[in-house]
């Protein structure tokens, strides 16, 4: 690993940047430096620009994809290397606008029924019925379901915020199912929804 890069992960760990956040600044700084085959700190803001050009027209990069272009290179030149020159001149791609396609109730219920198995099948319906990040289903565990307040508690979410949303009964039944089949041991959706522990108080 290189020192810059060194300096640049230490710098997003004092400011606790959320650790996918800081994978994704790391690997576009990477290849926004293999691009013109040198390090970031030879590079400018006319690099920036010529990069960005390129994502566009040659690489066809969604708008999420060229802001992260942007603000991984902004955190490293207005941070990590300090650099004078006005980082806010590197602009944002905006991104378009469009209607989301909205299924109906029977649409929404013949989805779910589709899913054979209940551990993907509590995954999707938790995210569905509740709002929550992929991450943020993967780390739920039983003492975040609330079931006398019909809540979910939320540990350390988008922006390393706590939240709570609310629990439906459905989702309730259906978490308590899987619960109740699988008896996962350990914490999160990922290993196995849910570790071991009483559903039906909390």
């Amino acid at each position: 690993m290189t020192p810059l890069r060194l300096r640049m992960i230490e710098d997003m760990r004092v400011r606790n940047l959320a650790p996918n956040t800081q994978r994704i600044y790391v690997n576009r700084v990477a290849k926004f430096a293999r691009y013109f085959g040198k390090s970031p700190h030879l590079l400018g803001p006319e690099e920036i620009r010529t990069y960005q050009v390129y994502l566009t027209t040659q690489k066809n990069a969604s708008p999420s994809a060229l802001k992260q272009a942007v603000c991984a290179p902004r955190f490293l030149y207005r941070i990590t290397l300090a650099k004078t020159w006005l980082i806010q001149h590197i602009p944002y791609a905006k991104k378009p606008r469009t209607l989301p396609v909205v299924l109906s109730r029977d649409e929404v219920s013949r989805f779910f029924e589709s899913i054979p198995n209940l551990k993907h099948r509590a995954i999707v319906v938790t995210a569905y019925a509740t709002g929550l990040r992929v991450s943020e289903v993967l780390s739920l565990r039983v003492s975040d379901i609330d079931s006398e307040r019909m809540m979910i508690r939320v540990e350390q979410g988008k922006g390393r915020k706590d939240r709570y949303v609310m629990l439906s009964p459905h989702l309730l039944a259906l978490l308590r199912a899987y619960w109740k089949m699988a008896r996962p041991h350990r914490g999160g959706f990922s290993p196995g929804v849910l570790p071991a522990g009483p559903l039906p108080g909390k």
